[in-house]
């Protein structure tokens, strides 16, 4: 049995100090350090540094050179391996649009290293499909000609490994598609890469999109006689919202105003690509050419193409950026994506009977140690 002292312990309520966590693979308890005796314990002193939940990364198709989309085992190990090192304790490779036949080979792939034994790296919770059912004037860094009418019979057929995906909700077969998937499987269902009206959102809403891909990105704007998805998904409570908090792909200006409006709904994400983590550069994306410069992903075309941000980082962005206490901002890249997925009675917050998934972060939440299921599986240097 293990033990975490001395930190300043972020809960989903409030910061505590003076309290021990009390942890094997699962959190046993939390309570005042001066009511347990140590010697009983495997003690870990996180020497006044913040003590949170693992973070949740929903979106995240790339790291230290290698794709979901590639479908290659080897290269999904190397990833959830990597982003232990950015607090990250469970994520969904997220796949392209690119052939269908690719797009099976990836979920493959992570059904294989989801179910195999000696398994070591984040936890995966299941695959995020973004796209092929898109619409094409918004596909941003899509491939065109891979993108195909929504199939709620493809969704069902992978039902056991999808856990989101994403639909423009006006495209001809949306409205069918999201029913059916809403009547017959638990997938999130996420409006995104979408020329939709407000009203053709709102029906979408209505039928059983419950999330926003990447909100602003990659969807009709905000406007005062045309409030578009973006209007749809920020007036309903029912629809949680992923945020790129890079400070390029939304201005840090609005940070703090979408935490107010979505509160728990607010999720953020990394939509990492291959990138991430690796030189500038040239690298692909979809096999579709993407320089990386600093913080921006950009196609030949000036297109933005995901990022490579680090989640830890887009925590510490929201948190700077915005009114929200640390507790909260963290919240938005663990409680909150863990419950919009249906996922939070076993993770996304530092509670008795949870996974032990715990980090331990410094003041500019850089990552100093990442417990997973109670065993040690990251130390900075």
């Amino acid at each position: 049995m293990k033990c975490i002292v001395n930190g300043k312990v972020l809960l989903k309520d409030k910061m505590a100090e003076g309290v021990a966590i009390v942890f094997d693979e699962k959190i046993e308890k939390i309570i005042p350090t001066d009511e347990i005796n140590l010697s009983d314990y495997e003690v870990i002193d996180a020497q006044g540094k913040f003590v949170s939940p693992g973070l949740v990364d929903m979106h995240i198709h790339g790291y230290l050179g290698a794709d979901v989309s590639d479908g290659d085992v080897e290269g999904l190990k190397l990833m959830a391996k990597g982003i232990l090192e950015n607090g990250v304790t469970s994520w969904c490779p997220t796949t392209m649009t690119v052939s269908k036949a690719e797009i099976e080979t990836a979920f493959d792939c992570v059904r294989t290293l989801k179910n195999c034994d000696g398994y070591y790296g984040a936890r995966i919770l299941g695959v995020n499909s973004e796209g092929p059912f898109i619409n094409p004037a918004k596909k941003g860094a899509q491939a065109e000609e891979h993108i195909l009418k929504p199939d709620a019979d493809f969704v069902k057929k992978h039902a056991d490994i999808i856990k989101l995906f994403t639909v423009a909700p006006e495209v001809d077969g949306a409205t069918e598609c999201i029913k059916q998937v809403k009547a017959d499987t638990d997938v999130l269902i996420s409006m995104g890469h979408t020329n939709a009206t407000f009203e053709d959102a709102v029906t979408g809403v209505e039928n059983g999109v419950r999330h926003a891909t990447h909100l602003f990105n990659a969807m009709t704007a905000l406007s005062h006689r045309s409030p578009g998805v973006v209007g749809a998904a920020l007036s309903n409570d029912k629809v949680s919202c992923e945020l790129i908090a890079d400070t390029f792909h939304v201005d840090k200006g609005l940070f703090g105003l979408l935490a107010k409006i979505k509160g728990d709904k607010l999720c953020l994400i990394t939509d990492c690509i291959r990138a991430g983590g690796m030189p500038d550069g040239d690298y692909t994306l979809g096999g579709q050419p993407v320089h990386k410069e600093g913080i921006k992903c950009l196609m030949p075309d000036g297109t933005i193409a995901g990022s490579v941000l680090k989640l830890n980082e887009a925590v510490y962005n929201l948190y700077t950026n915005s009114e929200l206490e640390l507790y909260e901002a963290v919240k938005c890249a663990s409680l909150n994506p863990a419950a919009a997925m249906g996922a939070d009675d076993e993770i996304g917050s530092l509670e008795e009977g949870k996974n032990a998934d715990i980090i331990i972060a410094d003041d500019k939440f850089n990552v100093v140690m990442t417990i997973l299921d109670g065993e040690i599986v990251y130390r900075g240097k």
